[in-house]
This record gives C-alpha cells, sequence and structure tokens, in this order.
C-alpha cells in the first residue's frame, strides 16, 4: 500500500477492528494480561527511573496505567496527564498525583482542570495496535506524533497495549513516530524482528 487514502482506510478499519476486540478481552484474562503489564512497566522503568512520567487515563477497553501510577507516586515519582488543547496540535502535559481535580477533555477523557504545563522525560503511551518497527496505531488524531515531533528533548515512550494489538505493519509514513520499547503481556519482541 503505497496511496495516503488507502492507508488511511486501511487504518480506520483496523483501528476499529482492534478495538472491538480489546473491548472483547474477559475479565480474567484482563486481569492477568494486566498484571504481567504492570511487573514489565515497573521493570522497565527501574533500569533508568524518569524524574516526570507522562500516563494516560484508560479509553475503551485500554490497559489502565491508574493503579501502577498511584504506587509510582507513592514512591516519589512525578506524573503527569496528557491534554488535548487544540485538534490538531501537540499534547500539553500537566502534572498529576491522587486528589488533583479532573475535568473531562476530550472524548470525556478526564484531565487535570489546571495546572502549569510539564515535560515528562518518559512517557506511558497507549497502543491501540502496534507493529514489529515498534509503530504504533494510535485513534487517528496524531497527537502523540504531533507532540513527539515538537518537543525540545523526546522523553522515552514506552508503548503499552494488550498483544492481541500487534500487526506486520501499520504502514508507518514519514509523520509516524516508533516509540523506543512496546510493553504487552507476551514476551518481549525484538523490534525489527
Amino acid at each position: 500500500m503505497s496511496n495516503w487514502d488507502e492507508i488511511r482506510s486501511w487504518r480506520k478499519e483496523q483501528r476499529a477492528a482492534l478495538i472491538d476486540r480489546r473491548l472483547a478481552i474477559p475479565h480474567e484474562d484482563r486481569m492477568r494480561w494486566s498484571e504481567r503489564i504492570t511487573a514489565r512497566i515497573l521493570c522497565h522503568l527501574k533500569a533508568k527511573p524518569p524524574s516526570l512520567l507522562g500516563f494516560y487515563w484508560p479509553f475503551k477497553g485500554e490497559y489502565d496505567p491508574r493503579p501502577i501510577a498511584r504506587r509510582l507516586h507513592a514512591q516519589g515519582m512525578g506524573l503527569a496527564l496528557p491534554v488535548v488543547v487544540q485538534k490538531a496540535a501537540p499534547l500539553v502535559f500537566r502534572a498529576w498525583q491522587p486528589g488533583t481535580r479532573l475535568v473531562p477533555g476530550v472524548w470525556s477523557i478526564p484531565v487535570p482542570a489546571d495546572g502549569e504545563t510539564v515535560l515528562p522525560d518518559a512517557l506511558l503511551v497507549p497502543l491501540v495496535g502496534f507493529d514489529r518497527q515498534a509503530f504504533r496505531l494510535g485513534y487517528g488524531g496524531g497527537f502523540y506524533d504531533r507532540t513527539l515531533a515538537a518537543m525540545s528533548r523526546r522523553p522515552l515512550t514506552v508503548g503499552i497495549g494488550f498483544g492481541l494489538a500487534s500487526l506486520d505493519t501499520i504502514h508507518p509514513q514519514p509523520h509516524d513516530i516508533s516509540m523506543d520499547v512496546v510493553i504487552t503481556e507476551e514476551p518481549p519482541m525484538r523490534q525489527g524482528a
């Protein structure tokens, strides 16, 4: 596939199918897989702990990073949530801690009501889909790609998702930015394997 219109249509179809598949994960599997993902995230972050970690509020059956965020906060790590401030623009990150006042953002996803913009040195990034080169299929808004391209200092990017979201390719385009690592409940996959 080389035509951007074809790729965009293919991505839209894949996105819908992957979200449906993710929403259909049985509760017991979701809990077991989430425990594995949490352990892998903690192990990965232990090697070089960030001072400020950006995470996401779960949406449409995504892995829920809120418990790990609370745990990391209790250990002294700074945390931040992404905020959409404008369509087709980079995200901003605002500091978060348990008790932060949240308001509905885009798609009614809770975001910090106010606060200064902060710059995380690592990001947990939700994956709708991903490929062997660690390129990410998101929801189609391009927010993370725009954000990473605009950052003065690129943070460590850790794509988080379930293994059933693996694709042979997302047909990456020049504007797509790959994740540094992808973590799922499955054993780690070597990039380019």
